[in-house]
């Protein structure tokens, strides 16, 4: 018989087929992004129905196949369901979770990345920062993680406070990677800078995001 897999992390994505099962893609931290399939998880007796929802925090039990896992159990630590009454943070939040399915590969280690989540969403919870500054924060770091950003060697054209700030982004420890304020031109400067560089990492559309320039 096969041995039941123990992953943590994040539900990024569900889909619902059949009558009752969900399709599922998961950010984990020991084997990246991953597809499952949760069984009767739409039944409203299941106990996996509020655990197999976007941005369920957790530890995931899981059988392996040829071409995805079957999840049979979830140990959630934190739904975040509060997060779908707070607009526009929620789009926010689902178009990090949509960046995550870009950047991250299935069999690469991600422990970061799920962490990174996890702050950013507790920044957008407890509005420790607006949220244009809060996405570019988040935007920066995951670039950092996936090998696709450096902070400038020279701060050039650069706000200085906007300058120390990419530097900070790159490197502080996640706890106190949403803990600094920028003056208005400062944060344009570091918006600017996200923006151009993030244009550069990625060609796809996201929906949230379009949701998010459109002002809701």
């Amino acid at each position: 018989m096969r041995e039941a897999l123990e992953l943590t992390g994040v539900v990024l994505k569900t889909q619902p087929i059949r009558e009752y099962d969900k399709r599922l893609v998961l950010l984990t931290g020991e084997r990246g992004r991953i597809t499952a399939f949760s069984r009767g998880s739409r039944r409203p007796t299941s106990p996996l129905l509020a655990a197999t929802n976007p941005f369920v925090f957790g530890t995931f039990t899981l059988y392996e196949g040829k071409e995805a896992y079957t999840l049979v159990n979830v140990s959630a630590a934190d739904y975040f369901d509060g997060l779908a009454h707070n607009l526009p943070g929620v789009y926010y939040g689902f178009y990090f979770l949509e960046l995550l399915q870009y950047f991250i590969q299935e069999g690469e280690e991600a422990s970061e990345a799920v962490n990174l989540l996890y702050v950013a969403l507790k920044a957008i919870q407890k509005d420790l920062m607006p949220l244009p500054l809060i996405r570019r924060v988040f935007e920066i770091r995951l670039l950092v993680i996936s090998g696709l950003y450096a902070p400038p060697e020279e701060r050039g054209t650069l706000d200085e406070s906007a300058y120390y700030a990419l530097g900070f982004v790159a490197s502080a420890s996640l706890k106190k990677l949403f803990s600094f304020t920028l003056s208005e031109s400062a944060m344009a400067d570091f918006v600017e800078e996200a923006d151009r560089r993030m244009a550069r990492a990625t060609d796809a559309e996201f929906k949230s995001l379009e949701l998010i320039d459109e002002g809701f």
